[in-house]
């Protein structure tokens, strides 16, 4: 298995963030620092990430968050803003499964299973995930018609979004959107390609997920049922 796949496998982030951890010289095998993402590892070889062992039989957990505003998506933060991972319990190393901004807030999955993230957050896998948004100034539906189309906007192209929910106000207005893309502050830039600002963003699904009973700061256990549901749709 390639040293990678095992780090994945054993929770300790995704693929590819953890070929950033190999590349970065944190990883050994043996007690030798790997930096060649071609090395793989069998029974019996010793693997550690800085120093501390990483070990396959770690069991998997999956929790579902209402992330409230003011809380980075990251282990840790050279700011020393609180992380999410201050509102779940630490018995086990987990991490978000990709990312809300800062002053984003609701639904966030956070796990040890790097297979799982992989899985969530590839974009051939089209997992859709629904925002509402509210924007400044008065929107109406004809304003979102580009997004359905699909945008090129500062050099990168948007898939076609879908949306829902339309009310118009004077000084704020507010829709639904749903895309299946994931990249970087990618509603805020589909909103300025058409001309508007966003002044507030609130995930409300993932997939079949919603947050349904959950007030902002609290979270739930992913069942079993919901796992594999979701693992098998995007396998």
């Amino acid at each position: 298995m390639r040293l990678q796949k095992y780090l994945a496998h054993a929770g300790l982030a995704s693929r590819r963030k953890s070929e950033d951890y190999i590349l970065q010289g944190r990883v050994a095998v043996n007690g030798e620092i790997i930096t060649s993402l071609g090395t793989k590892v069998g029974p019996g070889d010793q693997v550690t990430f800085d120093g501390k062992p990483v070990d396959l039989q770690e069991e998997k957990v999956y929790y579902l968050l209402n992330k409230p505003a003011g809380y980075v998506t990251t282990s840790s933060d050279e700011k020393g803003r609180k992380t999410v991972l201050d509102l779940v319990p630490q018995e086990k190393r987990v991490y978000p499964v990709g990312r809300l901004d800062f002053n984003t807030t609701g639904l966030l999955i956070l796990t040890n299973d790097g297979d799982f993230t992989y899985a969530m957050t590839h974009p051939s896998h089209e997992v859709e995930k629904c925002y509402r948004v509210t924007v400044q100034g008065r929107l109406e539906e004809k304003d979102l018609l580009p997004l359905k189309k699909g945008i090129h906007f500062h050099g990168e192209s948007y898939a076609p979004a879908k949306f829902a929910r339309v009310l118009p106000g004077k000084s704020q207005s507010q829709f639904d959107l749903t895309i299946h893309e994931g990249k970087n502050h990618q509603v805020k830039k589909m909103c300025q390609a058409i001309g508007f600002s966003v002044k507030k963003l609130h995930r409300l699904s993932l997939d079949n997920l919603d947050l349904k009973g959950l007030d902002l700061g609290q979270y739930r256990k992913l069942t079993p049922e919901e796992v594999k549901e979701l693992k098998e749709g995007h396998a």
